[in-house]
């Protein structure tokens, strides 16, 4: 076997798997062109067509399965014996992908960069914040941080801290003009200030819960729509409307009194966000020390 043959069958065995050349340039860390190439170096070597190319989609040929059926049990015992020889070490090393929402980045990881860098000096944290709700491994991310109604079901589910609860929240100057609202219908004859969840065309209705009664919605409407809840919170300090956001980060506002919760008995909490991974059988030494330090440090 060539030197490079090992990383060209791996390749092919990528573009497989994820379905187009996109996805598997994007795991692999290589530009889908280059990906093209080294496909096509492979079949010219191996004098056989492995895949069939669409614009949109790939194909296995025949002679493309019969490789990837012998290819795959060698490949998986093969990177268990790296992973073996790896985890010798006494401290991992490498980088750990990280995709976050704002909120669970924020929260769950800003306060601890200096203790995992002091415990885990040869790790790499890779942090891309975003709300917008993506693939994780067509992304080309080891682990996640999301809210548990957004996690798919093949997923490892780490919990991280404990239930949130948001609260409509508004300046005594707006209340003072507009008045109070007392239930989650008066909303609709407010100024609201809306959020768009990044990658999503539409805008989040507001979520309640009374006792032990059902969750509903509300489509609320306002003179501003952001991406950010942050601007939502600095919109509501400035009189333009009501925000809705977690309790925690409006709290602060709220005991100096530039801000007034509202409808609190209408606010149930709800399970808040987990450290998220795909399943399976060898977790590379980094991420496995990254996960065992979220849940440690979070346990509690």
């Amino acid at each position: 076997m060539r030197g490079n043959d090992f990383a060209d069958l791996k390749a092919f065995a990528a573009i497989v798997e994820h379905g187009n050349f996109t996805r598997a340039a994007s795991h692999l860390r290589v530009s889908p062109s280059a990906l093209s190439q080294t496909l096509r170096a492979l079949e010219e070597r191996l004098g056989v067509r492995l895949l069939n190319r669409t614009t949109r989609s790939v194909a296995v040929t025949e002679a493309g399965a019969r490789l990837l059926a012998r290819l795959r049990p060698a490949m998986e015992e093969l990177e268990a014996a790296v992973a073996d020889v790896k985890d010798l070490r006494d401290t991992p090393a490498g980088t750990v992908r990280i995709q976050a929402a704002r909120f669970g980045a924020i929260s769950y990881l800003e306060p601890l960069f200096g203790k995992f860098h002091a415990a885990h000096p040869d790790i790499v944290l890779d942090l891309t914040v975003d709300d917008a709700i993506t693939d994780l491994v067509a992304g080309g991310f080891d682990v996640g941080i999301r809210l548990g109604e957004w996690l798919d079901q093949d997923m490892v589910a780490v919990k991280l801290g404990g239930p949130l609860r948001q609260v409509p929240v508004a300046s005594p100057r707006y209340l003072a003009k507009h008045g109070t609202p007392r239930q989650p219908r008066d909303l609709l004859k407010h100024r609201c200030i809306n959020w768009r969840q990044p990658g999503s065309g539409g805008i989040y209705a507001w979520e309640f819960k009374k006792g032990g009664g059902d969750w509903f919605s509300i489509a609320v409407k306002g003179p501003l729509v952001v991406s950010d809840r942050a601007l939502a919170l600095s919109a509501a300090l400035q009189d333009v409307g009501i925000a809705f956001w977690a309790e925690e980060r409006v709290r602060p506002h709220v005991q100096s009194g530039k801000l007034v919760t509202l409808m609190e008995d209408w606010c149930a909490p709800f399970p808040g966000f987990f450290l998220y991974y795909p399943k399976q059988k060898h977790t590379p030494p980094p991420v496995r020390a990254f996960v065992q330090f979220l849940r440690q440090a979070w346990s509690s």
